[in-house]
């Protein structure tokens, strides 16, 4: 585990300890959510910022990794400090909303909620088309040192990542995630992720889009070893995202449990 964390901060120092700051906000989070019983669509107010900051410390974490891979250069620690910038405004206003018990996402119910909100939006926008960008260096440079498999697999979850992450713009354009009711309809669904057991749900897609960054390389190391293999799963992994999203769209649950 040392070993892992010093080549992380030497690959990304600032990536490095952006995540390991999150971090903490998440546990900070997760522990005012036993003691605080602030409700917001009928579930804890504080679970909603807990997810976001443990969602962006894997991200900046793993995209450190990732830029390890890549010649250094100003570039990367311009990238490296956009995603810091981006991330840092969302869940200190994600945050910030939750202390005050009031929605961060879909809340245009005044004309600064709505400004903010479409500050959010355009964060997300900017996250994902920049990761995107850098991630084209993965299919035109050269990585003699890499495991062919395991670059197919950066490769196809930085593709994933990118088109899963845009994806939020059907969320933002609904004003909600839930297909079937509006939001804050329903208060049944999974702990902690609270994606509904009844209706539609766009964040399954969401989620599962963009944490194919992590997924599809480390089985690719692990356990696949083979570009066909790597290959053949990255598609069916992007498929069956995209049918948890057509899912969704037609009012479905992901799963009734």
């Amino acid at each position: 585990m040392n070993y892992f964390f010093e080549t992380l901060k030497n690959r990304n120092e600032a990536l490095f300890y952006f995540g390991l700051l999150c971090l903490v906000g998440a546990v900070a989070c997760l522990l005012l959510a036993r003691v605080q019983p602030t409700q917001v669509l009928g579930t804890n107010a504080w679970y909603k910022p807990f997810k976001f900051l443990m969602s962006s410390t894997i991200f900046v974490w793993t995209m450190a990794w990732y830029l390890g891979y890549l010649p250094r250069g100003t570039d990367l620690n311009v990238y490296a400090w956009g995603m810091i910038l981006f991330l840092a405004f969302e869940n200190g206003y994600i945050v910030v909303q939750a202390g005050r018990g009031e929605l961060s996402h879909f809340n245009i119910s005044s004309p600064f909620y709505a400004v903010m909100y479409n500050l959010m939006a355009l964060a997300a926008v900017g996250i994902a088309l920049w990761t995107a960008l850098i991630g084209l260096r993965f299919f035109t440079g050269t990585f003699p040192d890499l495991p062919i498999a395991y670059l197919w697999g950066i490769r196809m979850g930085i593709l994933l990542f990118a088109l899963f992450a845009l994806q939020g713009l059907a969320m933002g354009g609904r004003l909600s995630h839930n297909v079937g009711a509006p939001e804050g309809m329903f208060t049944e669904g999974i702990p902690i992720l609270n994606w509904s057991r009844k209706y539609g749900d766009l964040r399954v897609a969401h989620f599962l889009g963009m944490h194919a960054l992590q997924i599809l390389p480390l089985l690719a190391y692990y356990l696949l070893r083979n570009v066909t293999m790597t290959v053949v799963v990255g598609v069916l992994y992007g498929a069956y995202t995209t049918f948890t999203f057509l899912q969704a769209l037609a009012g479905k649950p992901w799963m009734r449990f």
